[in-house]
Formats: C-alpha cells, sequence, structure tokens
C-alpha cells in the first residue's frame, strides 16, 4: 500500500468512509489540508467511450476522481455526483485514487482482444495533480502503455508531469505519444482564484519549454476563454505571444461552457468575485451550457486574428497533428489528449462580424 509516511495521527482521525466499490481505505494528512483520499481497487482502467461521441478517439485512463485543482469552472464536476458527492467541494476536497490502476491496465492491455487503439489520459481530472507526487501512479501507466505497443496521450495543467519526462521519451521512441499541457489566462491572480490548486501560468509556460527542449511536440488547450475576464483582445494577445515564446507547437481556444453541476458552482463564485457579471453571464448562458452562436462566432475571429500574429496559423502549427493531438483553429473541436470530453467547447464558428446587440431589451452582451 501507499501512503506508509503517514502520521499516526492522520490513522486515528479516521476520515468517514464513503460507499465506494472496491474501497480499501480512506486517508488524510497534513500536506493535504481539508482532503481526503479514498483510495480504491479499481476493477478496471481502460474506459471506453461511448460509439455515438465524435471523439477520435475510443479509451480513456482516469486514475482519479475529484481534482485538486479545483478550477471554478471544471466541466467533470457534475461527475462526481455518481459517487453521491457533490459538484463543489466534494470534487475538490473527495479524492477518489485508484492505487492499483498500473497493475489492472497492464492485464487489459495483454489480452489478445486488445487492439492497441490509442489511449487519453487527463479527460475527465488531472492525471498530474498534487496527489500524483505522492502515489507516483502514472509512470506504471506509461510503461504499461509503451510496453505493450499503445499509443497514447496526455493533457495536464500539472508541472509534476515533469518528473517523468525521461520516461515520456523513452516511451515516444517505443509508440506515438502526445502531450498537451492547459493554459488559458497569464494573469496570476486571476489564476489564484479561478484555478486556486493549479501551478501558476508562468510555471506552465516554462513546462511547454521543458517538453519541446527535451524534443517533443507541445500543443495547449487555451480553454476555457472567459467572457469578460480573459477574451480582451490585450489579453488574447499576451497569451498567444507567451505561448509562442514557449515554443508550443499549437494552440486550440474556446469558450467557456457550463454544464449542470459546474454551472451553480461557477456562478456562485463569479456573485462572490464579481458580482457585477453575473447579469452578463445569466444573460450569455441564460438558454444552456453553451455560449450563444454569435458570441462564439466573434470570440474565433479573435482568436484568429491573435494566432495569425503570432504564427499559429503557419502550415508547421495550424492542425499540427502529434500522436493524437490535433491543434487546429478556434472553430473545430480538437482531437484526443487536447479534446479529451470538452471538445465541443471548440466549437467556436469561423470569424464573422462581431455580434452589435444581445436579445431585444437584455442590452449589449459582449
Amino acid at each position: 500500500m501507499r501512503w506508509n509516511t503517514q502520521t499516526a495521527q492522520a490513522e486515528a482521525e479516521g476520515p468517514p468512509l464513503i460507499p465506494l466499490a472496491g474501497l480499501l481505505r480512506a486517508v488524510r494528512t497534513p500536506e493535504f489540508q481539508g482532503i481526503t483520499f479514498h483510495e480504491v481497487a479499481a476493477r478496471s482502467a481502460l474506459n471506453k467511450v461511448p460509439p455515438a461521441s465524435s471523439m477520435p478517439f475510443r479509451w480513456t485512463i482516469n486514475p482519479y476522481r475529484g481534482c485538486s485543482h479545483a478550477c471554478v469552472y471544471c466541466f467533470a464536476r457534475g461527475t462526481h455526483t455518481y459517487l453521491d458527492l457533490d459538484a463543489g467541494l466534494d470534487f475538490d476536497r473527495q479524492l477518489v485514487v485508484k492505487v492499483n490502476v498500473a497493475e489492472v491496465l497492464r492485464a487489459e492491455l495483454a489480452r489478445p482482444s486488445w487492439r492497441r487503439e490509442h489511449v487519453a489520459l487527463g479527460t475527465n481530472t488531472d492525471p498530474y495533480q498534487r496527489a500524483e507526487g505522492r502515489y507516483a501512479l502514472m509512470p506504471g501507466i506509461i510503461r504499461a502503455l509503451a510496453d505493450s505497443g499503445t499509443p497514447f496521450s496526455i493533457l495536464t495543467k500539472g508541472t509534476l508531469l515533469a518528473r517523468d519526462l525521461p520516461l515520456l521519451r523513452s516511451a515516444a521512441a517505443q509508440v506515438p505519444v502526445g502531450a498537451g499541457v492547459s493554459l488559458a489566462m497569464l494573469d496570476p491572480d486571476l489564476q489564484a482564484v479561478v484555478e486556486p490548486g493549479t501551478p501558476t501560468p508562468s510555471a506552465r509556460l516554462a513546462l511547454i519549454s521543458k517538453l519541446r527542449d527535451a524534443g517533443m511536440p507541445c500543443g495547449v488547450m487555451a480553454m476555457p476563454i472567459l467572457p469578460w475576464l480573459t477574451d480582451g483582445e490585450e489579453q488574447l494577445d499576451a497569451l498567444f505571444g507567451a505561448l509562442a515564446a514557449a515554443g508550443a507547437s499549437g494552440v486550440t481556444a474556446g469558450a467557456l461552457h457550463l454544464r449542470p453541476g459546474t454551472k451553480e458552482w461557477f456562478m456562485q463564485w463569479l456573485a462572490r468575485d464579481h458580482p457585477e457579471l453575473v447579469g452578463r453571464y445569466r444573460r450569455l448562458y441564460g438558454q444552456g451550457a453553451y455560449a450563444p452562436k454569435d458570441y462564439r462566432a466573434w470570440l474565433g475571429r479573435r482568436v484568429a486574428e491573435a494566432k495569425a500574429r503570432h504564427g499559429f496559423d503557419r502550415p508547421d502549427t495550424v492542425g499540427h497533428r502529434t500522436s493524437g493531438l490535433d491543434f487546429e483553429a478556434a472553430d473545430r473541436p480538437v482531437g484526443s489528449a487536447a479534446a479529451q470530453a470538452t471538445a465541443e467547447q471548440a466549437t467556436a464558428e469561423r470569424p464573422t462580424a462581431r455580434p452589435t446587440a444581445a436579445a431585444a431589451g437584455q442590452g449589449q452582451l459582449f
């Protein structure tokens, strides 16, 4: 078992157990104040994407459920309700850890029926969130995939990925490997409240450079772009400039979307930190999870212009494809690890004229 260095006090506290299949124990440690890890023995590691999905991959792996990155906009928050946990604080603090995921994965990959199809990691919660520094599940996953001849890709906000760079380079000599970094804002003050558990923007820019210096392509998922908070022309220009300077292989950008579970949590944060924007967001997202088509079209135009200014529209970057990662224009879904389960976020329409007004009587929306 892992966590052998935890304190006796943490064991003695006896964090409450929740009804989970395969639950082994619940753990708290002083290093992760307020967080409970529910260690489970998983019965499977590979998750099959529904046949009806438009995703260009059919298999995913999620070693963790819940995420201490605590991004207020995280699309995956609603999945925590499947465990009878809430999509708010429980998602951030009640984390499920599949401690045997590498062993189970190796057995699944050894089956004669396995066709060595592309596998995406980072589809639900981040495989390089802080807990990975203790549980170290990813090295076993990477080795199992590479040894079996299975191509894979990883999308992360976690700079801990740098720990595994030598292993990823070795794996890339055996199978196609793709890496992507999620970074959609440069303002460290905004990042600290919107993505409080993530590495800083500067740390993630450094990670992009480390990947490139290691000889690996690195695409960027600049999503979600937040209306009135990160969609300004100067903000996008600075973001794409910084990504270009860091050596990003390609970029996909798209607007925020707010699914049930996520919407309620995000709007609570907005009311607390930016009450002046609550009415605008209610009008923008009042009809569903997605921003209106005209906003996405306007944002697509602004993104395309920023990409062009910083060289991301060149033939060697547009449609750049590396082992399942497809970082194309902001008006279409991206592939593999970059898309994950949020690819529909990237469906900003091709640039058209900027909309002039909102619905009658509601004033200018953006």
